[in-house]
């Protein structure tokens, strides 16, 4: 894992040469050695499909893409910073809670609507997140951004989390998500917006969930 978290609200990423880095432009706090940082405009490894789902979804995080051989150090306006190790499967998070993640890692979007169909839909409508989530899938490391830090819920068959929309980070793993309504939820449990609303998600895998509903 090229992360290392130095606090809550910084991490140092160690950069060799062959290999490259994605990180949200903006991030780099310092460095050290010979590394470059160049603006990325093909989104990615997702490449053209990629960009125009994030474009389409109004996700325009523009990204860089770090090389060379040193290491540097990532922070994004204080926000809490959670490192999420990937072995082999598929990371869904929202473009903007990007602050870097490893080359290795293929980089493609999905619309919501496929998980969850109306109500996948009608999540993005309600948490204020875009149709398409960004994915990252393969081995390696991200870090990713939230409010008041993260806590890490396993998902496991017959028991599903339910998780309140504006708090919800990302998840992984084989897990569908729903969203579902329920009348006086949010207003009995904790600050209600008027919108009684839980996101249901079951499976295999687990969600990551930030101690605010903030949005970044």
């Amino acid at each position: 894992m090229p992360f290392r978290e130095v606090n809550s609200k910084m991490v140092e990423a160690t950069v060799i040469p062959g290999q490259r880095m994605f990180s949200q432009r903006g991030a780099m706090l310092a460095y050290r050695g010979d590394v470059t940082f160049t603006p990325n405009m093909a989104g990615g490894q997702g490449g053209l499909m990629s960009m125009i789902g994030r474009r389409v979804a109004g996700e325009a995080t523009p990204l860089m893409t770090v090389e060379g051989n040193g290491t540097v150090m990532f922070g994004h306006g204080g926000h809490h910073i959670q490192v999420i190790g990937l072995t082999g499967d598929t990371l869904y998070v929202e473009a903007d809670r990007l602050l870097a993640f490893d080359g290795t890692l293929e980089q493609g979007t999905m619309f919501m609507g496929s998980q969850g169909g109306v109500m996948g839909m009608v999540r993005g409508q309600v948490t204020g997140q875009g149709l398409f989530t960004t994915t990252l899938k393969g081995h390696g490391a991200v870090a990713v951004m939230a409010h008041g830090g993260v806590i890490e819920l396993p998902i496991t068959p017959g028991r599903p989390v339910h998780v309140d929309p504006q708090a919800y980070v990302a998840h992984h793993g084989d897990v569908r998500n729903k969203l579902s309504t329920a009348l006086g939820w949010r207003d009995m449990v904790g600050r209600g917006s008027g919108e009684a609303f839980q996101l249901e998600l079951s499976g295999s895998g687990a969600v990551y969930v930030q101690a605010s509903e903030e949005k970044l």
